[in-house]
């Protein structure tokens, strides 16, 4: 994790949340420098490998679900582009086996619990997501069938949304609007990994694909600056497909109001081995790529804040 005397002010990361059945362990960590030497806040939700030992019992293979569902280290490229570049950063500790921080607290499939509440059930359809299997919590992935050995109960959902996701998303909004109120702007990455896209489609073989839910959650300069980067590094980039951005995005983007927000997917194979699993030679590429696109968009961001009046960031919010 990042020092105190890596970056440009008070940069000692806080413990947030807590992960059920771990003995108090924290579900986040947020690095927040003051003063921030940059209005950008690089957070990763999906990279946490804090499993509890109960949560291991009644997953059906949790080794090789675990590693299906992480974004395999992609918490060590958050930290290092942080480290390098003055970044504000929020790290998920706790497995997306346990909560999907990219995931509305509704978006649940409840045929995984023993007894739901008819209250909540009513009409309720899953969403698309739930349906698929990954909802807030995941229930099955491609080629694996169920992850689990038995229902789960609802009064579990409750603690980890109380533990985990409910102070996560809070830590995230409030680090937003401390860094808008400074530079007048910010922008939120999202930083995630993907398995390499190896079927059909103009994202093909894409090493990144950016999301930003189809021009809603990001002004349009700052996307094009991504690809500008991309294509001048002679990387290969792909634009909404197959991913556009979650709920992080849906939840906490407010362009009008002068907070920004890129899902960035990053190719799993450009940075860890060939099992994709471990560390690999790429590693420090990428880490140089991604701390050069970070300062890049810190810059536009900030000129953004330049430009814009205070007031009209109070009306919008209004």
């Amino acid at each position: 994790m990042v020092g105190k005397d890596d970056i440009a002010g008070d940069s000692r990361p806080v413990g947030g949340g807590s992960i059920p059945g771990s003995g108090g362990a924290p579900a986040f960590s947020l690095t927040l420098p003051q003063p921030s030497a940059l209005p950008v806040l690089i957070a990763v939700p999906h990279a946490g490998r804090h499993y509890p030992g109960s949560l291991l019992e009644r997953m059906r293979n949790p080794g090789f679900a675990a590693l299906k569902l992480e974004d395999r280290y992609a918490d060590l490229l958050g930290e290092a582009v942080a480290k390098a570049t003055g970044a504000a950063l929020l790290v998920a500790h706790a497995p997306r086996a346990m909560i999907d921080l990219n995931r509305g607290t509704d978006d649940v499939d409840w045929d995984m619990f023993l007894r739901a509440r008819s209250a909540r059930i009513g009409s309720y359809t899953p969403g698309l997501r739930a349906r698929a299997g990954l909802g807030l919590i995941p229930r099955r992935l491609p080629g694996m069938g169920e992850l689990w050995k038995q229902r789960h109960h609802e009064d579990e959902l409750d603690a980890r949304i109380a533990a985990i996701h409910d102070p996560y998303h809070q830590a995230l909004g409030e680090a937003l609007l401390t860094l808008r109120e400074r530079w007048g702007a910010a922008l939120l990455i999202d930083l995630h990994s993907m398995p390499p896209l190896t079927g059909r489609g103009a994202a093909r073989g894409a090493e990144f694909v950016l999301g930003d839910r189809f021009g809603a959650s990001c002004h349009g300069a700052l996307v094009a600056s991504c690809f500008g980067y991309f294509a001048q590094s002679r990387s290969t980039a792909a634009h909404n497909r197959p991913y556009a951005g979650g709920y992080v995005l849906e939840r906490h983007a407010a362009p009008d109001a002068g907070i920004h927000a890129l899902q960035l997917e990053i190719d799993r194979s450009c940075y860890l081995d060939s099992q994709l699993a471990e560390p690999g030679p790429g590693i420090g590429p990428m880490i140089e790529l991604l701390s050069g696109l970070v300062r890049r968009l810190a810059g536009e961001v900030a000129e953004l804040g330049q430009t814009a009046s205070g007031p009209g960031w109070a009306a919008a919010a209004e």
